[in-house]
Order: C-alpha cells, then sequence, then structure tokens
C-alpha cells in the first residue's frame, strides 16, 4: 500500500474516433497530472465496401503504451483502464475469440434499420424500453441489420463485447460490459438497470450474448503474467473500467458541475447535457430526441449527441487533398476574418453524416435552403462554427424545458475547449459565460475513476475539486446579443420540425 507521500501512477488508454493514447496520470494526494506517453492513429478501413476498425493494431498500439510505461518509468503501474466511444462491439465465439474485426459505425449497414425496428415495434415502445436518443448507428440497429441480412457471425457468437470492453478483455480474460458505454447500445434498460430483454426478443436480436454490466470504477482483473512479460512490467496491475464512454469519463473531470450548469463535450461529436439523478422517460424526452445515458455514482446525462468539429475535420481533409493543407490555426484565422451570419446550416442533417466531400455538401445545403453559398474556405469555416454555437443553444434551451431548471453556465471540454473562436460564439450565442477545461477531461475522468477504485481517493466530489486545483479554465463572457438573436431565428427555420 502506497503512503500518503508517494504519487501514483495510473495509465490510461483513451481511443478516440481519429487517434488513440496512452496518458500517464499521476495523483499526489492533492493535484493531479498527465504525461502523453503514446500517440497512435485510429482510422476505419474500408474491405468489400464496408467500413471496419482494426482493432489488431489498437491491439498492439495499446501493449506498446504499455511497453513504453515499463521502459521509462521506475515507479510501479498501480492500474490501466481504456475508454473508447461509443455504441460500436465486437463478436466472441465460445473460445472467446474475436469473430471479424468490428464494423465501424458510419458504415452503410445500417441504411434503413430505423425503419424496419419500427416495423416490429413501435418507436415510443422502443424508447419506453431504453430512454436513448434514435440514431442509425446505434449498435441496436447493427445488430438489427445482422439478423435481418442473416450474418453468420451473429449465428456463430456467444459473447457480445462493447469497444472498451473488449480491451478489457484481451488485458484481463474477463468479460463485462460497463454501465456507461452499455447505454449507449440502445439495448440497455436504464431505469430498470438491466438488458432490454423484452424490447431485444421482439427484434429477434440475442441477449444471451449480452455480458453481466459493471459500475465505473470497477477492478476487473489484472494483467496476466504472459502480457507482464510481453510488455516488461515487473509488478502486478489492475485492470479498471472507468467510465468506459469517453464522454462519461469526461464528464467525470468537469470541475463545479451543478443543477445549473451545460456541459459540451466538444470533438468530432459534441455532447450536451446535464448530470441528473434519475433518468427522465417521458413524451417530451422522445419528441426532441434525447439520450439518458450512464454517468458515475448512478448519475444519468440527459445529453443530445449532435454533429460536432467533424464538419471542420473532414473540410480539412478535402481541402488537403486537393492540394491546399491547412492548420487548425490558421482555419480558425480565416473563420475569424470571414464575413458573420453569411449563410447557416443545420449540422445534424443527414446531408453531413459522411459525405464524400464537406465543403461541397455546405455550400449544396446553402444553396437548396435559398442561402448565400460560401464562396472560400474561410466563410466555410464561419459558416461551420456559428450554426455549432446556435445548435448549441438550442440544445441548452431543450435542457431547460426538460428539466424545469435555469442553465447559467456553459462548461465546455475536450478538443473543442480550444477552440477559442467556437467557445466565444457559444459566449454569444448562448447568452451564458463559458468556462472551458480541462482540455484532457476524457483522460482525467480515467485517472479518476482508476484512483477511486484503487481506493486512493474517496469520492468524484474530492477529485473534481482537486482538478480544479490542477488545471486551468478559461473564460469567455457573452455579447453580442440582438445578431445572435436574429440569426438564431434563421437557423431555428432550417431544423426539422420534428427533431430526430
Amino acid at each position: 500500500m502506497a503512503t500518503m507521500s508517494e504519487t501514483i501512477n495510473f495509465l490510461a488508454i483513451d481511443l478516440g474516433g481519429a487517434s488513440g493514447r496512452a496518458i500517464v496520470g499521476r495523483w499526489d494526494h492533492q493535484h493531479f497530472s498527465l504525461e502523453e506517453i503514446h500517440r497512435f492513429p485510429n482510422e476505419p478501413v474500408t474491405l468489400q465496401g464496408h467500413q471496419h476498425w482494426d482493432v489488431l493494431r489498437l491491439w498492439h498500439e495499446i501493449k506498446s503504451g504499455i511497453a513504453r510505461y515499463a521502459h521509462r518509468f521506475k515507479r510501479p503501474l498501480c492500474s490501466i483502464g481504456v475508454d473508447t466511444w461509443g455504441v460500436d462491439f465486437a463478436l466472441l465465439d465460445r473460445r472467446g475469440r474475436l469473430l471479424g474485426n468490428p464494423y465501424h459505425y458510419r458504415d452503410g449497414r445500417t441504411d434503413g434499420m430505423l425503419e424496419l425496428a419500427f416495423r416490429k415495434m413501435p418507436r415510443r415502445e422502443i424508447f419506453e424500453h431504453t430512454g436513448n436518443q434514435f440514431m442509425q448507428f446505434n449498435t441496436l440497429y447493427q445488430l438489427l441489420s445482422m439478423v435481418h441480412n442473416n450474418d453468420p457471425q451473429l449465428e456463430t457468437a456467444d459473447t457480445l463485447l462493447m469497444m472498451p470492453d473488449l480491451f478489457h478483455y484481451w488485458l484481463t480474460g474477463c468479460k463485462t460490459i460497463e454501465f456507461s458505454i452499455a447505454t449507449t447500445s440502445q439495448m440497455y434498460d436504464i431505469r430498470q438497470r438491466h438488458w432490454a430483454t423484452p424490447m431485444l426478443a421482439q427484434l429477434n436480436i440475442p441477449d444471451d450474448i449480452l455480458p453481466a454490466v459493471v459500475s465505473p470504477g470497477t477492478i476487473v482483473g489484472q494483467l496476466p503474467q504472459a502480457l507482464r512479460d510481453e510488455t516488461d512490467l515487473r509488478q502486478s496491475v489492475n485492470v479498471v473500467t472507468p467510465a468506459s464512454h469517453d464522454t462519461s469519463s469526461a464528464i467525470a473531470a468537469i470541475p463545479g458541475l451543478d443543477d445549473h450548469s451545460v456541459f459540451i463535450s466538444s470533438g468530432t461529436w459534441s455532447l450536451v447535457g446535464v448530470e441528473i439523478p434519475e433518468p427522465i422517460v417521458n413524451d417530451q424526452i422522445l419528441a426532441l430526441n434525447y439520450t439518458n445515458e450512464g454517468g458515475i455514482d448512478n448519475a444519468v446525462n440527459l445529453q443530445k449527441i449532435l454533429t460536432g468539429l467533424w464538419l471542420l475535420q473532414e473540410s480539412q481533409r478535402q481541402w488537403q487533398r486537393e492540394g491546399h493543407p491547412l492548420s487548425w490555426d490558421e482555419l480558425l484565422a480565416l473563420g475569424q476574418k470571414a464575413e458573420p451570419f453569411q449563410g447557416l446550416i443545420d449540422p445534424d442533417a443527414a446531408d453531413f453524416l459522411n459525405p464524400m466531400d464537406m465543403p461541397t455538401a455546405i455550400r449544396e445545403f446553402c444553396r437548396r435552403t435559398g442561402q448565400p453559398e460560401p464562396g472560400n474556405a474561410g466563410a466555410i469555416i464561419r459558416c461551420c462554427l456559428e450554426s455549432l454555437a446556435l445548435n448549441y443553444r438550442q440544445a441548452m434551451e431543450d435542457l431547460e424545458t426538460l428539466t424545469g431548471n435555469t442553465l447559467q453556465t456553459v462548461r465546455i471540454v475536450g478538443g473543442g475547449s480550444q477552440n477559442r473562436l467556437l467557445c466565444q460564439f457559444t459566449a454569444d450565442a448562448c447568452q451564458r459565460p463559458v468556462v472551458t477545461g480541462p482540455v484532457e477531461a476524457t483522460a482525467l475522468g480515467n485517472v479518476l475513476l482508476q484512483a477511486i477504485a484503487t481506493g486512493h481517493l474517496p469520492d468524484i466530489a474530492t477529485g473534481r475539486k482537486s482538478i480544479a486545483a490542477s488545471f486551468e479554465q478559461q473564460y469567455f463572457e457573452p455579447g453580442s446579443k440582438n445578431v445572435w438573436d436574429e440569426a438564431y431565428g434563421r437557423f431555428q427555420k432550417l431544423k426539422p420540425e420534428t427533431q430526430g
């Protein structure tokens, strides 16, 4: 057992949709610090017309991150935890062997699956079972496509593991699914706290492949000797399920989060929500297409998944393909100089889910909706950022209606918290002060849950206070109310009358 004077080291494996990292988190019993020791790309692989995740490459990189820790640090490693994006999964046979590369959530196999599901079971009834937002890439519709197409992998499968749980299994040999990631599937009954087996039966989806669900901050096992030998670790290491959905880990690390705060986890996707003690499952939530996701300490994150920096990421990739590479700083400088409020888009429109050419898709949306087409990169960037900020305002107003709480502060974490232009636009659009940081909220939340699980921190509240004392936050004050109100009126006309 470590003494109070010793620094404790944890390893957070944070896998995002574009890259993965191994990050050492240090806790000296007063402050946290982070050090990235390994970064690697995570790109989908297209094979025979389908998009997959290269999980064996990811596994290799995770082991490389562990080995780098062993070679660089003398201090023993207390524990390891993995967080990833939501909804995607792997299937294993009865011997625990991987059945093919997991599909990417943007793969087209789920086209038409929402409609097929509603023919088998009313939308309202699916929602009543799960309290989840309807998105065609949810695990439920991925599995329904396998049922519909008589996929032999599903017939052979003995176990389904969500993505972080697959890596926890490979790290320990233990098959479990963590609570927060389970609730991204639209197969978990958030009120009863178990798999929604009656719904799955009606949709002919097998429930016997679903393992037990464990709470965030559970020690699921230890690295086996063979893996320790392979990575040169010299001591036993706990494997802890953090809040394994990266968004829930990020929310765990937000200082000052209270009943009057709205959080935005800003990255490729934007997740806008509030932390509440119990799920809300009613007609308003259904109509507005919000989701109840499992959080920490049995809390629920009532949130909506919105398109985020994907719009800029894909535009940047397209300009690079055309021979005009632009850094993030260059992108934002161009956006800052562009004329405001020329054209606006609905970031969540199907046009932007996975277009071949994002700038062209944005121009076509503006033309179709009777707005001036953005004529250059700066205009496109400004259009995207203004539209994202207005979308956040819509979500914030919805959340005030749904919870009855007045939301006084917007708290932004994740990569988007470094985008000062987007943060200022958000303060202006929402007419609320914006507090940003910590930037590395997901890794911090991962480490925080490990520290609690291993007995080095008493609770989340203490951890959040320590994070506030350890990392700087930025503040943005709102301004320009009238021009943003006028733009918001235009923006609302672009949204479908029935959300989702």
